[in-house]
């Protein structure tokens, strides 16, 4: 037998996920290999009529302390981290009656299950494990000679190394499941610490660990040169992470990461108020819009900038229907995302076999807390993801003209909407839809100008000679530094501004603003988005 095999002659195990648990024991027991188990999981694999041991009879000592003492013992971590080639540890093992284990099968406590369901703090501190993590680490240490299972998923890969190496595993095999043990451990610990440090209102802990579960390996990254792979963290948010993919190829990281920016846009608007769509390309939105029906709201939402548009991703804060996904069809679309969708639109979208149909099943909460991450040379930037919502926000009209009730409402949208725009970024909104977007110029005149530029367009489209941006309102994300990005609007006809306020020449800009007739408010928030 090559060295790099080991026998395995005794197995323990300890889970809370019993998926599968039955079916891997009785294979195990078939295999010749003798059974330990602890509390609920020796229960259920007697109860299957198979032999076990329970550990209070292999170590001496019953489970106490309300179970949270059964496997912090040395013939249990003896047995765990015993270098079977070691002469010296073999002796140790001899001497106090240590069995070696060469399989440990353990999941953890449910602690991110546990605080995610809103369980009180005395809760989520029960179902913090701690024999297990310490299996799971002397295992994974000693892979060399003992094989650690994590989860379920991995059942069948143990089987089919024991099967074809009539009870061994390989050294391969261990040390893939050794590096996913660690891993493990590492994420249930960074969500421990995570947890912790948000109960402690802490947003700058000494050390902030970061942990995931693998959704899938991606073909390739944001270029078909880089490599890359999709993780799904603890937070539970309705949006991409967590959505059903009903039909349609595999989505791209690009397809995931303006597909969550889709969503997250669309969120902001209130389904119950009114229907909303929003079209996103390369992650930043290129035509939103509201409506009575899902179906006007897309189309609404698609005049804005129908030429970007073709190929971009679809958003909408409602339950898909058919006529609606008939229009969508009409044109080259990569994703879409949606709370639902009913039959005869999953039925239309099928005939467009590289579609994505994405289901949620609810909204994302836009003033929900939550990390927003950014990596750099050498670390990475955290901090709180942006949930200022326009609603909110106590709106200041500095002008001496007060905007109208109508205005007013297309203001919020246009606000609304720049929080999800790279910066410099600048709206035009008329009637509850975008007419024009200026977005990620390094001069805020500048986007005004393409805003501009894109509203004339649009109208173009739609076979008119005046600019969508004629009697619109306009919202930017950060103050106008200079008059000119506000004048620059005025000339193309917008009628009321929204910003955050608070350059050093706000004066200057009220005084435009009044000169050229316009209404202005300020939130006092900024929305940069870089």
């Amino acid at each position: 037998m090559p060295t790099e095999l080991r026998r395995v002659e005794r197995a323990l195990l300890s889970v809370s996920d019993k998926s599968g648990l039955i079916d891997f024991a009785r294979a195990l027991n078939r295999l010749g290999i003798a059974l330990v188990s602890t509390g609920g999981t020796a229960k259920a694999i007697a109860e299957a009529g198979l032999p076990v041991t329970d550990v209070s009879d292999l170590t001496g000592f019953p489970e106490m302390m309300d179970g949270r003492v059964k496997t912090l013992h040395p013939k249990v971590h003896g047995g765990l981290l015993a270098i079977r080639s070691h002469p010296e540890h073999q002796a140790s093992m001899l001497g106090h009656g240590i069995a070696p284990i060469d399989l440990l099968v353990v999941n953890l406590y449910p602690f991110e299950a546990t605080v995610a369901a809103g369980k009180p703090y005395d809760d989520c501190i029960e179902n913090i494990d701690i024999g297990g993590p310490a299996m799971i680490r002397a295992a994974a240490k000693n892979h060399n000679d003992v094989a650690v299972v994590v989860e379920p998923a991995d059942y069948a890969a143990v089987l089919s190394d024991l099967e074809a190496h009539k009870g061994a595993t390989t050294l391969t095999l261990r040390r893939k499941l050794a590096q996913k043990a660690y891993a493990r451990t590492g994420a249930y610990d960074a969500a421990i610490s995570n947890w912790f440090a948000n109960e402690l209102g802490d947003t700058a802990p000494a050390y902030r660990a970061l942990g995931g579960a693998l959704a899938e390996t991606m073909r390739y990254g944001e270029n078909p040169h880089q490599w890359a792979a999709f993780y799904r963290t603890p937070d539970q948010r309705p949006g991409v992470a967590t959505a059903r993919q009903l039909q349609g190829k595999q989505l791209s990281y690009n397809n995931i990461n303006d597909t969550d920016a889709a969503f997250e846009c669309v969120s902001e608007f209130d389904p119950t108020i009114s229907a909303a769509c929003a079209i996103i390309k390369h992650a930043n939105p290129c035509g939103v819009a509201t409506g009575t029906t899902l179906g006007e709201a897309y189309a609404r939402a698609l005049a804005c900038d129908p030429v970007s548009a073709f190929g971009g991703i679809i958003a909408f804060n409602r339950k898909l229907d058919g006529a609606t996904a008939r229009e969508i069809v009409k044109i080259l679309t990569e994703v879409i995302i949606a709370p639902d969708a009913d039959e005869e639109a999953i039925a239309v979208i099928a005939g467009k076999k590289n579609l994505r149909l994405l289901v949620t099943g609810g909204l994302s909460n836009p003033r929900a807390s939550g990390l927003s991450l950014r990596t750099v040379s050498g670390g990475f930037l955290a901090q709180a993801r942006d949930n200022a919502v326009v609603d909110d926000m106590e709106l200041k009209v500095v002008t001496k003209r007060q905007p109208s009730e109508a205005e007013l409402a297309d203001l919020r949208f246009a606000f609304r909407v720049a929080k999800h725009v790279k910066s410099n970024a600048i709206v035009y909104v008329k009637d509850g839809a975008t007419v024009g977007i200026g977005a990620g110029q390094m001069s805020r005149v500048d986007s005004s100008r393409i805003a501009a530029w894109k509203a004339g367009e649009a109208a173009k489209a739609l076979g008119s000679t005046e600019s969508l941006a004629k009697g619109s309102v306009v919202a930017s994300d950060a103050f106008f530094p200079f008059a000119d990005g506000l004048l620059a609007a005025a000339e193309a006809g917008a009628t009321a501004v929204i910003q955050p306020g608070g350059s050093l020449r706000d004066d200057e800009v009220i005084k435009a603003a009044d000169e050229a007739g316009l209404a202005m408010v300020f939130t006092g928030h900024r929305h940069f988005r870089h």
